[in-house]
């Protein structure tokens, strides 16, 4: 079934305004961290799960709901995503307590792997012709680039005028003007039943990744016991079994053989780490610039910005680069100038050096932008023709799986530098001021008054300097990587961007 010329374009609007307010959703719930902490007086574990449940859950859902896709419709399972996606986001916005919030985050990440597989095969059954899907696909990565970029702005903007549950809440209206248009401009195609589902697998990645990271947390929190290294093994078990799987099928879910190829490999741990280290230090950055330093969500997000935009402008430039370059040099160029963006934060007042914060963040977004870019392209350029599909969904759940993972290590080393940091000795409730920033500015509220000032004072202090102690345990470690790079990409050739890094 063709579609008119003249609706193909309605096609891309209808299916752009779908995916706004997802890779929006990636990055606008870090400026309400603070506001949301205090309302419903989250810990900082539980705000951790509030934040990376949603990349965990996407990871292990994005490529069996692209293939339930091509099973029942893309066009259905794109309606079902959204209904799923605005339920949730009210759900959310109205949530009187973490683990409801956490509850719905999941929803909003189900929502969003039903919807994001759907986008870029609809516009692969719209347009035939290969200039105007190159065009449309354009429009696309460049609108994943943007949401990335105005979510803090957004969040700042909301949370400005309106209560936390706002960032959630202006999902609502655009899901009421997108799901008719959907329904109405995107055709029913016939679809052929074809392989088989492995929803089994994806859950129990899942499971593994949850068992794993829970572990971590609580270890980090409460110290080594026998449930933590119970749900450890359990996490750890459950992945292998996972990966076992993988190398057995005849069509798995993931091709684990394709790390066999080094240029994989290292593009996949490139991507975790670009990934997760623009995750994890953009949330961090939002709480140390309100709890800190006092600024304001919207002053927040403004201060943000020449993070985003750098990230969100570095693949079109990247793309030319590694043309001229080659990857290798490309990647270790790029994971350098990282590492050094990241020590010179590090060095730094991010309260007083604006400017040379400003110019250190940009250099840091684009080195990472570039380093997602040069990931995408040593997989994409090293995968079999044939697996070229296989190698695509790898690197999509390496975004996702990073972005969520990058956000956990981030989280723990900084809460465990912090409490080690935090000097005073509180007793009873006031006691849990030492675990995170968050329940020591709670704790500080409620208690009020001169000792409430000490205790928030306290904890601005050992959070700073926590920030700056993970921020250049970070660099270090990406220092390394780039030397690793370097080395392993050594018989890599000059070659183009094969591939496309999005929802960065």
């Amino acid at each position: 079934m063709s579609i008119a010329p003249r609706n193909r374009w309605l096609v891309l609007t209808a299916v752009i305004l779908a995916f706004l307010p997802v890779v929006v959703d990636m990055t606008i719930l870090h400026i309400a961290v603070p506001s949301l902490t205090v309302a419903l007086g989250a810990s900082g574990t539980e705000i951790l799960w509030i934040i990376d449940i949603y990349p965990l859950i996407m990871a292990g859902l994005l490529v069996p709901m692209g293939t339930l896709g091509d099973r029942v419709g893309h066009r259905r399972l794109m309606l079902t995503g959204l209904a799923i996606f605005g339920t949730a986001s009210v759900c959310a916005a109205f949530s009187q307590t973490a683990m409801m919030l956490i509850l719905a985050r999941v929803l909003l990440a189900i929502g969003s792997s039903m919807i994001i597989p759907s986008v870029l095969a609809l516009i692969r059954q719209a347009f035939d012709d290969p200039k105007e899907r190159a065009l449309a696909l354009g429009v696309w990565t460049t609108v994943a680039s943007a949401g990335a970029a105005i979510g803090p702005l957004a969040g700042g903007f909301l949370l400005e005028h309106f209560w936390w549950g706002s960032v959630f809440l202006i999902n609502v209206p655009v899901m009421l003007v997108v799901l008719p248009a959907v329904y109405f401009l995107i055709p029913n195609r016939p679809v052929a039943a074809q392989g088989s589902w492995k929803i089994g697998h994806a859950l129990l990645l899942i499971a593994g990744l949850i068992a794993t990271v829970y572990a971590v947390k609580s270890g980090f929190k409460a110290g080594p016991s026998v449930w933590v290294f119970g749900f450890l093994a359990l996490g750890l078990g459950l992945m292998a079994w996972f990966g076992r799987l993988q190398v057995a099928a005849a069509e798995p879910l993931l091709d684990l053989t394709l790390f066999r190829k080094p240029a994989i490999s290292v593009g996949m741990l490139m991507a975790f780490v670009a990934s997760g280290s623009l995750a994890g230090f953009e949330l961090l950055l939002a709480q140390e610039l309100q709890y800190v330093y006092g600024r304001t969500p919207l002053q927040a997000g403004l201060f943000m910005m020449p993070l985003v935009v750098a990230s969100a402008i570095a693949g079109p430039i990247a793309g030319k680069l590694a043309g001229r370059f080659g990857l290798r040099w490309l990647g270790t160029v790029g994971l350098a100038a990282a590492s050094l963006a990241l020590f010179g934060i590090s060095q730094s007042n991010i309260g007083g050096d604006d400017v040379v914060i400003a110019c250190l963040m940009a250099l840091l977004g684009f080195a990472l932008g570039v380093g997602l870019l040069a990931s995408s392209a040593a997989i994409m350029g090293a995968a079999p023709v044939d697996k070229a599909g296989a190698a695509g969904s790898l690197e999509a759940t390496g975004y996702e799986l990073g972005a969520g993972l990058g956000i956990t290590f981030f989280g723990v080393l900084l809460s465990a530098i912090y409490r080690s940091n935090f000097g005073l000795g509180l007793a009873g409730e006031a006691g849990v001021a030492a675990h995170s920033i968050g329940e020591a500015m709670v704790v500080a509220q409620k208690i009020g008054g001169a000792e409430g000032e000490m205790i928030a004072q306290t904890a601005r202090t050992a959070f700073a300097s926590a920030h700056a102690s993970v921020l250049m345990v970070t660099a270090a470690l990406i220092a390394a990587l780039s030397v690793v790079v370097f080395v392993a990409l050594r018989n890599e050739g000059t070659a183009g961007a094969g591939g496309v890094a999005v929802g960065h």
